[in-house]
């Protein structure tokens, strides 16, 4: 990798990294960063006139220690009155952060918003947060230096997030995850492709959870630090009709499958079919191979629950995955009580019975004047306290929802929707990906990249498909605990 020296205004910046293995554009955004220029503001002098965002460096010639001239202005930063009343934008960025009610978007690096939207998606999980603020900076012998760097990465762009209200540039993090994950580095006429977000999702997810294995102490104690946030144990039964063998099998997975057909119309109906599949194995009994039904239940829930709509398959006639259009409807509020096994079943009556008690509670409160409140109801009315009166009517039912250890609550089987990554367009390699997020003041924010964009509660259910309207991808819910 080649360094270059770079000249703007009456500054050089020195050692500024030219990879010449992605577009002129990406050093742009490296200078973006550095100078607060925008690429599209930037003016740069090469051989040849002007460097253009998908030029060929190998045509340009650029050597290593080169100096380069940039031209261009620099965004105006806003200087706070010295006199006069205090408003929002005068604010340290930090309290601009709590006054504008959510965190910053993503700038756009050339098709990256499958990227965006899956990095906004889960920085809203505070455990999530926690467990990378606990990382050790020294990579330990068990994790690979690139799953090292992108977990520490990851950390950094969620600790820039929390603290901007301007859009921030994910570089860093973009160059990790493409040094980690080559695919997410393909391109196509000198532009980086669009990639699918649940891969991006998966691939990051399974990255943090090998990363974060123990990190806070060196012990067990954390041992699995993700695998309780998001974790999901399914207890399967395996068996062959034509035979009669059955066996049983269990296993962890970060996302259950809403599966679509003609027959589905509601995510709970399409979760039901991705718990079960038919799968082709050698048969002992039997001397070949045949077919086997796979029937799961789950066995232990996680905090957050996360649920992928099954849209994209495989066209052989396009060569590309295509996508399902059809609208499945999905809840605010999800209960996956049935779709547990037995011992779950058992083990969730009495806090699901505790919940359904305080919200008898709540509900029997608001025909009552406040004076009426007995010292009984002090756990209940403190949730309620929390609230507000757009979109936190579920919040308020949940007692813990003050984020409790996993010690101090039980988990209910039933979830409130926090976040929704949608897909706009006819493929996952194409298109454009968006998240929208409810904040912890009940509000729900459209990223769409570097634009935070206020939505109602009630337009966010309209995100169930059936056209070419932005259309749920992944949905993730937060359990809805009682204490213990």
């Amino acid at each position: 990798m080649l360094t270059v020296s770079v000249k703007w205004q009456k500054k050089v910046l020195e050692k500024v990294e030219v990879d010449t293995t992605q577009p002129p554009y990406v050093f742009k955004c490296q200078l973006f960063d550095l100078t607060g220029v925008p690429p599209e503001r930037q003016k740069i002098m090469v051989k040849g006139g002007l460097l253009k965002d998908d030029a060929d460096w190998t045509a340009i010639g650029v050597k290593q220690g080169q100096r380069l001239m940039m031209m261009g202005t620099a965004d105006e930063i806003v200087k706070a009155p010295e006199k006069g009343p205090v408003f929002v934008e005068d604010l340290p960025e930090e309290e601009q952060v709590a006054a504008v009610g959510h965190t910053a978007g993503l700038l756009n690096l050339g098709n990256t918003c499958y990227m965006n939207s899956t990095v906004q998606c889960l920085h809203s999980v505070p455990e999530l947060k926690s467990a990378l603020l606990k990382y050790p900076s020294e990579r330990r012998n068990e994790v690979d230096q690139t799953s090292h760097m992108l977990t520490a990465a990851t950390r950094e762009l969620f600790n820039e997030l929390d603290k901007s209200v301007k859009a921030v540039a994910p570089m860093q993090f973009w160059m990790v995850l493409r040094k980690k994950y080559p695919q997410f580095g393909q391109m196509h006429n000198g532009y980086f492709m669009q990639q699918d977000a649940e891969e991006c999702w998966t691939q990051l997810l399974y990255t943090l959870s090998q990363s974060l294995r123990g990190s806070s102490s060196g012990t067990s104690e954390n041992a699995d630090a993700l695998k309780d946030v998001f974790g999901i144990e399914l207890l399967s039964r395996v068996h062959c009709q034509e035979s009669g063998e059955e066996s049983s099998e269990a296993e962890s997975v970060y996302s259950l499958k809403c599966h679509i057909s003609h027959e589905v119309n509601h995510m709970h109906e399409g979760l039901k079919h991705g718990l079960k599949s038919e799968l082709e194995k050698a048969s002992p009994a039997l001397g070949r191979s045949a077919i086997f039904l796979k029937e799961s239940r789950i066995n232990a829930l996680p905090r957050y629950l996360t649920v992928q709509f099954v849209r994209f398959f495989w066209k052989r006639e396009s060569n590309q995955k295509a996508k399902i259009l059809r609208k499945v409807d999905y809840p605010l509020e999800l209960d996956v009580y049935d779709l547990c096994s037995e011992d779950l079943r058992k083990q969730l009556e009495a806090p699901r019975k505790l919940l359904r008690d305080e919200e008898g509670k709540k509900l029997g409160l608001k025909g009552k004047e406040k004076a009426d409140s007995k010292d009984t109801d002090v756990k209940m009315t403190d949730a309620e306290g929390s609230s507000t009166a757009s979109g936190e009517s579920s919040k308020a039912a949940t007692l813990s929802d003050g984020a409790p250890s996993d010690k101090e609550a039980q988990l209910t089987g039933v979830y409130e929707l926090v976040s929704v990554l949608t897909h706009k367009g006819r493929s996952a390699d194409s298109g454009h990906y968006v998240a929208w997020v409810k904040q912890e003041n009940g509000k729900w924010i459209e990223f769409d990249d570097d634009s935070p964009i206020p939505q109602r509660e009630e337009d966010i259910v309209k995100l169930s498909g059936g056209g070419d309207w932005h259309m749920a991808y992944i949905c993730m819910y937060k359990a809805r605990t009682v204490p213990m």
